[in-house]
């Protein structure tokens, strides 16, 4: 069976193919009483819609939500939310070669063995506008997470070779690249036209900072906050790689330098240093969350790459259409929203660990 649905009490199932009549997700265990509107939503779906720079798909696709259900007078109802974003810039034709031949570097292959029946046009549901109805249902995880104090910023750490040196907040929505070094942008630019002009493409890594998580989320075993982080963040079809905290490099670090020392302060207790990433156990430690994601380079170039046939036949294949040279930018919010459906599943699980909390939430109803 397919699995399309994220979550244990906050759920998001999502639905849709790219040249289908539309896409969108469903939202179940969403509590009564958030002000919720389209507006709300749209504002991440314009982050990760084509057509925004040169470095991006040429489609043109407005990407507007529309909230069917789960909403009455500006205020969540406590019932399901359906999303829906309608596709209207289609091109199906552009795929026609590819009908009967395997992408390299897409699902075509693993599609076919695994159910016997693909759509080619753009990948169905292994397309990158899957990521629509993940982004509609983060923002309204993210606004949950706002109204308790939880702040996000995501950014591009790196694309190809080029790797921010510097961090300005302000600068990330200045580019095209939605990096916190202007440097840095212009030259990834300067890197992605080579690319461009070589018919090839670049990968890049996207760094999630969260903060003003409580300590006490995620669990000591199988539900490790990390590893739910990670498995929400590693589902992104184009992500390869997930870090938290040092990641990778804590292979290289002694205990000395990797263990975070505690201190104690007027607010209470608080790390002196961050290489855990703001999870240890497993479990949020109330410092900040640093995530970061892997991002392969494009898989559809233009330049001629060895594939097979459904036959089994061998063939030279070029990719043709409307594709973004790299994934990275769009799928920054892409990682944000991931981020926030776990984090905000978390937070409702987490409620019910003490039994005197259940005692005081239910006593305080009876007073």
């Amino acid at each position: 069976m397919n699995k399309s649905t994220f979550g244990r009490q906050f759920t998001v199932t999502t639905w849709g193919e790219s040249h289908g009549k539309a896409l969108g997700a469903v939202i179940d265990g969403c509590p009564a009483g958030l002000p919720l509107a389209e507006d709300d939503i749209q504002k991440y779906l314009d982050r990760r819609k084509p057509g925004q720079s040169r470095y991006t798909t040429a489609r043109k696709e407005g990407d507007l939500v529309e909230i069917l259900s789960g909403v009455f007078e500006g205020m969540t109802t406590g019932t399901p939310i359906s999303l829906m974003v309608r596709n209207t810039d289609q091109r199906s034709r552009d795929y026609g070669n590819i009908a009967c031949s395997y992408r390299p570097g897409h699902a075509d292959y693993t599609f076919d063995r695994k159910y016997g029946f693909r759509d080619y046009r753009g990948g169905g549901r292994s397309s990158g506008r899957e990521t629509i109805g993940r982004v509609a249902a983060g923002a309204v995880a993210a606004k949950i997470l706002g109204s308790l104090g939880v702040t996000f910023c995501t950014y591009t750490k790196s694309i190809g070779p080029v790797e921010a040196k510097e961090f300005d907040k302000e600068e990330i929505i200045r580019n095209a690249f939605y990096m916190p070094d202007k440097n840095a942008a212009d030259e990834a630019g300067v890197y992605l036209e080579k690319c461009m002009k070589d018919q090839d493409s670049a990968g890049g890594v996207i760094e999630c900072r969260i903060q003003g998580v409580p300590a006490g989320l995620g669990s000591p075993v199988f539900e490790k906050l990390d590893a739910v982080l990670a498995q929400a963040v590693m589902s992104i079809g184009a992500v390869k790689a997930v870090e938290v905290g040092e990641g990778m490099n804590a292979a290289n670090l002694n205990g000395s330098t990797d263990n975070d020392g505690f201190c104690a302060g007027e607010n209470g207790i608080f790390k002196t240093s961050n290489h855990a990433g703001g999870i240890m156990g497993g479990i949020s430690d109330g410092s900040e969350i640093v995530i970061r994601a892997a991002v392969k380079p494009t898989p559809s170039i233009s330049r001629p790459q060895d594939t097979v046939t459904d036959k089994g036949e061998n063939i030279s294949l070029e990719i043709h259409g409307r594709h973004d040279p790299v994934i990275v930018p769009r799928a920054v919010v892409v990682v944000e929203s991931m981020c926030a459906l776990a984090l905000t599943d978390a937070l409702f699980t987490n409620m019910s660990s003490r039994l005197e909390r259940i005692k005081e939430f239910y006593g305080k109803q009876s007073d």
